[in-house]
């Protein structure tokens, strides 16, 4: 009977251990978009993408190599039915990333840097999760809420409006924009699907972790700079897709084609392209505004207002869900302040140093916050801007030396929704023009 037993108790012991080391079921998370939605708004926000950035269009072998590669590992992946594309752009730096619905763009460094094949499906990979996992339209459905869900109401699947219905939010929609930030909880979710999905494929899922490894050994310098700025490391990185590899059944993995070193010299010898900066919105686009002030000008998402002084000299534009009437008046949650402030000295430094003494002065508690404080250029005139932290709020305030006195522009945000908001300021002050 002793032989019985122990194989009794041997199999007991393996159930469960099988039980603990259960892998994590992932899903997407709120969304107030559809399915379809993410496919319409990914095809249209592509025709955006691709006015900013080069898409590799002389190497067609590299191009079909890529796409693939990226074929292959949407087959097999949790969402595998989204119409992906995946493309190769002349980008500075190691990066990809991913719009909703499947438009997936691979900087071709990315490709050069990578040490086998293994490691670009890895990253390829990790893009491909955040479009099952719907990320990019959960992040708008989380910093929107109820205006999203009054947006996608008025809009048609197939009518071209979605787009634009959302730009009128003052959501940008280009190679920077909001969607393509992703939380840390994100980042953790798509790298595990994505080693999930390069297993499924039959490469060897721990290359995603060396990938990752290389680049957070350069120390935050070199290409990987902007891979680890765009895709912020939920920390131990490393670890925790070595952890999830050790769950995963027990097979032969490939580090990839021995053909693989022809494409990475192929992606080493195309320069990188500088991107083109988004157009900025003229007066009469219907999803943007034109206010004009005594000289200035500037441009804001459409449904936003403008309450200008009779001089003209300054004004405050904002949504109407950014005002908040209290017993002392109308106060500004979202939106900004732009005009002119009279001094005597022409040190752009003490006179930005003179109107935060006199926004102090009227907003108690108003302090800056160290160590953001920088120079910058509006429109070809010098300016600096620096950011000031209230109760509850953080603003970004812009000061430009200007021949009829300081210009400034104070963007107001609330604390919590400060990162959100920065591409909609972003947009409107590259719009900024004097005269």
């Amino acid at each position: 009977m002793r032989p019985q037993r122990v194989a009794f108790l041997t199999l007991v012991l393996a159930a469960a251990l099988a039980g603990a080391a259960k892998q994590r079921e992932i899903k997407p998370g709120f969304n107030l978009f559809s399915r379809d939605q993410d496919v319409q708004l990914g095809k249209e926000t592509s025709r955006e993408v691709e006015s900013q950035v080069t898409v590799v269009q002389n190497q067609p072998q590299l191009s079909s190599y890529v796409a693939d590669l990226g074929a292959k590992l949407a087959k097999v992946s949790q969402a595998s039915d989204y119409p992906y594309t995946f493309k190769v752009v002349a980008e500075k730096g190691i990066n990809a990333f991913a719009l909703p619905g499947g438009p997936i763009y691979v900087h071709a460094e990315t490709i050069a840097q990578s040490d086998n094949e293994a490691q670009l499906a890895g990253v390829m990979a990790h893009e491909i999760s955040h479009v099952a996992l719907r990320h990019s339209t959960h992040q708008v459905t989380k910093a929107y809420g109820v205006q999203i869900g009054l947006a996608l109401a008025g809009s048609v699947i197939g009518s071209g409006s979605l787009l634009g219905q959302l730009t009128q939010l003052g959501l940008g929609f280009g190679a920077n924009s909001l969607m393509l930030k992703y939380s840390r909880d994100a980042e953790r979710d798509a790298d595990i699907l994505g080693a999930r999905t390069m297993a499924a494929a039959g490469f060897e899922p721990v290359e995603m972790a060396r990938f990752f490894e290389k680049l957070e050994g350069q120390g935050g310098r070199g290409p990987g700079l902007q891979f680890l700025s765009d895709h912020p490391n939920p920390g131990n990185r490393v670890k925790y897709v070595q952890e999830e590899v050790k769950l995963m059944p027990r097979r032969s993995y490939t580090t990839g084609s021995q053909n693989f070193a022809q494409y990475r010299g192929t992606a080493a010898k195309i320069p990188a392209a500088a991107r083109k900066p988004a157009a900025p919105a003229e007066a009469g686009n219907a999803q943007a505004k034109e206010f004009r002030g005594q000289g200035f000008r500037l441009t804001h998402p459409a449904h936003w207002q403008a309450y200008g002084s009779e001089s003209g000299m300054s004004a405050t534009i904002a949504p109407p869900e950014g005002l908040v009437k209290t017993s002392a008046g109308v106060n500004v949650n979202i939106g900004l302040m732009a005009g002119y402030f009279s001094l005597d000295t022409k040190d752009l430094t003490k006179a930005t140093d003179e109107l935060v003494q006199d926004l102090q002065a009227k907003n108690p508690g108003l302090r800056v916050l160290r160590g953001q404080r920088q120079s910058i250029s509006v429109d070809g005139s010098r300016g600096e801007s620096l950011v000031l932290v209230g109760q509850s709020e953080m603003d970004t305030l812009v000061a430009v030396s200007r021949p009829e006195g300081l210009f400034y522009i104070i963007y107001i945000a609330p604390e919590k929704d400060y990162n959100t908001l920065q591409p909609v300021f972003r947009q409107i002050q590259s719009s900024v023009r004097f005269g």
